[in-house]
């Protein structure tokens, strides 16, 4: 198989796949016969190949996929003109404090709000896929130990953790917030710049939502999960769905 075939076969399956794709996958496309590094050439090549269109190739934190540019919103919002659900204060502080703190328990997450967190939060989150428990520590109740999802991640656009902005001199719940709310690749946001030049560990080749502890754009196929939108006060936004190309 020529470069040519190669990157017909992989932005036809990056424009159809329903979620991230992550390497193995890539390599499946090909039977293995393709290395990482050539993969990574190719998805190179695709995304310069995509850089004056309505679309663009990025990495996530479960692989790559094929999404709407920022500026396409507007338009796209024009044919999804739904209500998505709204996220309370304590909920977006909640998930705020996983986030920067991780692993974290209930009791870690009250001493810091100062105020009692109810399983009902606790399990919207959960339910939505951002938090996850993760173990358990070793203390007295042996209380779940909660951190945030790879699905997390690639709602807000993300590789890693580590693209979450800095909140130094910021202890509380509420400057958290604000700064996960200023996170790049969010609906209507500027996209992040995510190097395709990654390495091997930074997108892992396993493409379930499993917790991670390193640390708007919109894809071009629909999916299940609904939709969320930032309200006030903050909240990270998820990505609407759009049928693919």
């Amino acid at each position: 198989m020529n470069t040519q075939e190669a990157h017909r076969v992989l932005e036809a399956a990056l424009i159809c796949a329903s979620a991230p794709l992550p390497l193995n996958d890539m390599r499946a496309l090909f039977n293995g016969e393709v290395g990482t590094d050539t993969l990574r050439r190719l998805l190179s090549d695709l995304s310069k190949g995509w850089a004056d269109r309505g679309v663009e190739l990025v990495a996530l934190a479960s692989g790559w996929r094929f999404q709407s540019r920022p500026e396409m919103r507007p338009y796209l919002d024009r044919l999804h003109p739904e209500k998505p659900p709204r996220y309370s204060r304590a909920a977006m502080e909640t998930l705020a404090i996983v986030a920067y703190r991780q692993p974290v328990t209930r009791g870690d997450i009250e001493d810091i709000r100062g105020v009692t967190v109810s399983s009902q939060i606790v399990k919207q989150l959960e339910d939505r896929g951002w938090i996850d428990a993760i173990g358990y520590r070793e203390a007295p109740g042996r209380p779940a130990l909660y951190a945030t999802t790879r699905q997390f991640l690639d709602d807000l656009g993300l590789a890693s953790l580590d693209q979450l902005p800095t909140i130094d001199g910021t202890p509380d719940a509420e400057a958290a917030m604000a700064a996960l709310h200023s996170a790049p690749a969010l609906i209507g946001d500027a996209q992040g710049s995510l190097p395709l030049d990654l390495p091997d560990e930074s997108i892992p080749d396993d493409p379930s939502p499993v917790p991670l502890f390193s640390a708007g754009a919109q894809p071009l196929v629909k999916a299940d999960t609904p939709p969320a939108a930032v309200s006030t006060p903050p909240e990270p936004p998820t990505t609407n769905k759009h049928e693919h190309i």
